[in-house]
């Protein structure tokens, strides 16, 4: 499985390695430097130049009101006191007119991968403009083309969208990836960054805000715990497709975990398709609780016990995994209980030919002929990553007049995702929940949005929640989260119900988390 995406998290879960990297050798103090052969200090790059942002100025129609804002587009350099160019980031802000900037709620947004551009959220769901779908999220013929946003959460908060380093028209010094490619060195880019934009941009005294996508909300809860501890306040964090630890998204022969929470989201797959029997249909919501329930007791006991479950009870567990997701009892046993995705994808409606998306399981399509070399497909993503990138480019050098010779890069697998350090196998599975945990423990009025679309395979909704009752907080501190599921997949946003939707949690959730503490 090599083919992830925009927000995903996906490719992670087949390309993580642990395993601990080897420390260079320690000079002895026999060896003497030898100035004649010292290495020059690196010369700035080119690529990495700080110049100056493009501003312009717009105005979008929303729910009937005219909203006036500016645009700047430009990168922010990342370096230290002395010496050059670290890295130079991306970055497209939009501030309302009319407002004082000083104290208006900032939002600082990004899409995860690791290794993709925030052109997904930019373009798709919270921006003033976005690329035009179908309404069920399905791509439409070429060329594509822009719209309002009626959507936009600019009438509540300003908003930078961010490219990690390496992505979109962000670069970084290619001796220097090593250091932004693992999770904290990439979180301290962004805090980096982000301070930075506080000062350039005067905006110390604004609320601020985090929204992060599937390995953006990775990204998010160790960056909030790291502003913490910078003396960087935050009001509130979003999270949509949750992978906070991922021992509940990467099944192993010892982790039995992601097996047991991904079968609501089978369900909701299945029920879609009308693989399911009318008795679970008729109420979804209710068959949804019970399977949850089923999962967290029947299920994860027969789990546990491995070899030893016995085989009327073996039998039984079958027969339910059957009913629950749509696929044979034949297959369930070939596969020792445990449905891998592609497994799913690839069974629930082989009867039609047909393979159904990861990270939007209500999409389904033929698989191409070609895929006999290809280890993943997905055809929910197919036509969307020429389409989001092909708008990012457009959009971004006529509407927001950043022109550039460096290419947009929306996704970089080899190069960033494949290559990216996940720290030592000691350390168990990544994860940064006991990050978020921290933030909120020390901070008792910051707000976290939980976000999850239903048809999602990628970050499970049932995943995430169990992440979060997991999560030690005490009552009080539980208060500050919040909960919402979408009738979606894992850009929830393609979507146009479920984008009014989001669109609807946000606006009461950014009410709830301005009136903390007054």
């Amino acid at each position: 499985m090599r083919f992830f995406c925009c927000a995903l998290l996906a490719m992670v879960f087949c390309t993580v390695s642990f395993a601990a990297c080897a420390q260079s050798a320690p000079q002895t103090s026999s060896q003497k430097a030898d100035a004649t052969s010292a290495p020059l200090p690196p010369r700035e790059d080119e690529t990495l130049a700080d110049t100056p942002p493009v501003i312009t100025h717009h105005q979008v129609s929303v729910g009937g009101k005219v909203l006036k804002y500016t645009a700047t587009a430009g990168r922010l350099p990342i370096k230290p006191e002395s010496g050059p160019t670290e890295a130079a980031i991306f970055f497209t802000a939009y501030t309302l007119d009319g407002e004082e900037a000083r104290t208006r709620p900032v939002t600082f947004v990004f899409n995860g991968g690791p290794g993709t551009a925030t052109a997904w959220l930019h373009m798709g769901a919270l921006g003033p403009r976005k690329i035009k779908l179908e309404q069920d999220g399905g791509v439409p013929a070429p060329p594509y083309v822009t719209v309002d946003n009626q959507e936009t959460i600019l009438d509540r908060t300003d908003l930078v969208f961010i490219d990690a380093p390496g992505i979109g028209y962000s670069r970084v010094r290619p001796d220097l990836t090593k250091k932004f490619y693992n999770v904290m060195g990439d979180a301290d880019a962004f805090y980096r960054f982000i301070r930075l934009y506080l000062s350039r941009y005067q905006r110390w005294r604004s609320p601020l805000f985090l929204f992060g996508e599937s390995y953006g909300t990775t990204r998010a809860a160790a960056l909030v715990n790291h502003l913490t501890d910078n003396y960087i306040p935050v009001n509130g964090v979003a999270l949509l497709s949750v992978g906070l630890d991922f021992a509940t998204l990467m099944p192993g022969n010892m982790n039995d975990l992601p097996h047991q929470v991904i079968v609501p989201s089978y369900t909701m797959i299945a029920a879609y398709h009308k693989k399911l029997a009318p008795e679970l249909t008729a109420d979804l919501d209710a068959t949804i609780k019970k399977i949850e329930q089923w999962c967290a007791t029947d299920y994860a006991q027969a789990l546990a016990l491995g070899n030893a479950l016995p085989p009327e009870k073996r039998k039984q567990i079958i027969s339910q995994l059957a009913a629950y997701t749509g696929l044979k009892p034949e297959l369930i046993e070939e596969n020792d209980l445990r449905i891998e995705p592609q497994v799913f994808m690839h069974n629930l409606l082989k009867d039609r030919k047909l393979e159904v998306g990861r990270v939007d399981g209500r999409f389904a399509a033929p698989m191409p002929q070609s895929n006999a070399h290809e280890p993943f497909f997905d055809p929910a993503m197919a036509a969307m990553f020429p389409a989001f990138n092909a708008v990012m480019n457009d959009y971004a050098a006529t509407e927001l007049g950043y022109k550039s010779e460096l290419p947009y890069v929306i996704w970089n697998f080899e190069g960033i995702n494949r290559a990216w350090d996940w720290g030592s196998g000691m350390a168990g599975y990544p994860q940064t929940a006991t990050n978020l945990q921290s933030a909120m423990a020390k901070n008792k009025y910051l707000k976290v949005l939980v976000m999850e679309g239903m048809y999602d395979l990628a970050t499970p909704f049932y995943a995430s929640a169990y992440t979060f009752q997991h999560l030690r907080l005490e009552p009080d501190y539980r208060r500050n989260l919040t909960f919402a599921d979408f009738k979606g997949g894992h850009m929830v946003y393609n979507d146009a119900a479920a984008l009014k939707e989001m669109k609807r949690a946000l606006d009461a959730w950014y009410q709830e988390a301005l009136k903390a503490g007054k």
